[in-house]
């Protein structure tokens, strides 16, 4: 990739999808630091089988982090899936979401699992509320990313940005082991805004990071090329007037 921002210098960027061949083509891509997947993207990929998918994946990527979510409602259980996807490598980060379905929190197994030496990734994090209760039973721990969604938060027409500056900060001041990651990316944008804010990690799609190839690029000539796609687009459909 060429252009690149100089915003994109600091920030480690992970790659988020559920495809494998997309995922084995990102992990050669010196530029992605890490690779992160949810339920909800693997079923959208066609994934059946969790655990084979999973370890299928290990066998290709082994220097990368890689981040796997557990996926039961009871607190027990998580706990059980947790520590049995932590077996499956050294390079796994598990994710936990910040509570279950019901709304019940997760902070006092994310504290208990982080502290016996899992790596963690508290995920589904929407509120600063939740990120200072995460950072504070995360001090200590093992090394850990607390996953805030700022593209979710976008979506309710809100601002992340001075939240993930204030989450950033808090974040260094508490423990160096704990990073902060900007989750569910919109537009290519986000990168150079996960930068400036602070942030250690920004994690998005295949095709969005694809757009970094982009930046810097003049924009008269990026203009033209707009009018040239219009033009070849409606001699391609026969528009006629």
């Amino acid at each position: 990739m060429t252009n690149l921002s100089p915003f994109a210098n600091k920030v480690k960027i992970y790659s988020d999808g559920a495809d494998k061949a997309a995922m084995l083509e990102m992990a050669k891509n010196p530029l992605i630091k890490g690779l992160t997947t949810n339920p909800t993207l693997m079923k959208k990929s066609g994934i059946t089988d969790y655990k084979s998918f999973c370890q299928d994946i290990l066998t290709h990527i082994k220097d990368k982090p890689l981040s796997f979510e557990v996926f039961t409602d009871d607190i027990k259980d998580m706990k059980r899936q947790a520590l049995e996807i932590n077996t499956w490598g050294k390079n796994i980060y598990v994710k936990i979401p910040i509570t279950n379905s019901e709304g019940l929190s997760t902070i006092g197994l994310v504290k208990e699992l982080s502290h016996a030496g899992v790596k963690l990734n508290v995920t589904a994090i929407l509120t600063m509320e939740q990120v200072i209760e995460t950072v504070m039973a995360l001090k200590g721990g093992a090394p850990s990313i607390v996953s805030v969604f700022a593209g979710r938060i976008a979506d309710t027409g809100r601002d992340p940005f001075p939240m993930m500056q204030a989450a950033a900060v808090l974040c260094r001041m508490t423990d160096p082991n704990i990073e902060l990651l900007w989750a569910s990316s919109r537009e290519a944008l986000n990168i150079v805004q996960s930068e400036q804010s602070g942030c250690h990690i920004i994690t998005a799609p295949p095709d969005l990071i694809k757009k970094m190839s982009m930046f810097n690029k003049d924009l008269a000539q990026l203009s033209l090329e707009t009018v040239r796609m219009f033009k070849s687009d409606a001699e391609a459909a026969g528009f006629k007037l």
